[in-house]
């Protein structure tokens, strides 16, 4: 009977050990830390700055300056949190940063200056420049000259109309009887094709105005 003394109690040991040796094992285990690639909170706030900035300089120029002083709020806003972590960036993330930051402000230099030189007075020759898309003296055109003088203008009315400002209206209307007198002295000279073209060019101006002025009016 004392034979099967020593096999048992190895057992017993052997069992009672099991548990006990994986307890010391799951103890000596340091906690999981967080990796050199996990993201911090302010290296995920200079990505959204990135593709705040990005975003901003990817758009149209057109319509952007009713926006530009929520969008100032919002560089000044993020920027002013980012600075003053600035310290916890990467290396790499600060040249980024830093990237980021002048070209949003480059953009923004640009956009201060298109408004600035959008509030100055137009000339009436500039304005004629700009909706004809070049330099001609009207009254001494050439009757062969006009089609396309009246197709430069109805093309720059379809295109920017829905930015333009009462003055911007009033600039093409005075072009437009200015090309208007001239037709009428010149008018003879032209055929008929020519002139019916003329004359269908002219109608649709009045009605893209009118439909101006009836947008304005259901504001009101």
């Amino acid at each position: 009977m004392k034979r099967f003394l020593l096999p048992i109690t190895l057992l017993a040991a052997g069992l009672s050990g099991t548990p006990l040796a994986a307890t010391a094992q799951q103890k000596s285990t340091p906690a999981k830390q967080p990796t050199a690639s996990t993201p911090s909170a302010i290296e995920r706030d200079l990505d959204v700055f990135s593709d705040w900035v990005n975003d901003k300089l990817d758009r149209a120029e057109v319509g952007v300056k009713r926006e530009l002083p929520r969008i100032k709020e919002d560089f000044e806003r993020q920027s002013k949190r980012l600075d003053t972590a600035i310290d916890s960036l990467s290396n790499q993330s600060k040249r980024e940063y830093s990237t980021q930051k002048k070209r949003y402000q480059n953009w923004e230099s640009k956009q201060d200056s298109l408004d600035a030189a959008a509030r100055k007075p137009e000339t009436a020759s500039a304005a004629q420049r700009r909706l004809l898309n070049e330099t001609v003296t009207i009254s001494k055109a050439r009757a062969n000259e006009l089609p396309e003088l009246y197709l430069h203008l109805l093309e720059t009315t379809r295109e920017q109309r829905r930015g333009w400002t009462q003055a911007d209206w009033s600039a093409a209307s005075t072009v437009l009887e200015r090309l208007n007198a001239r037709y009428e002295q010149v008018r003879e000279q032209l055929p008929l094709e020519e002139r019916v073209r003329i004359r269908s060019l002219q109608a649709e101006f009045r009605t893209l105005e009118k439909a101006r002025d009836a947008k304005d009016l259901m504001k009101e």
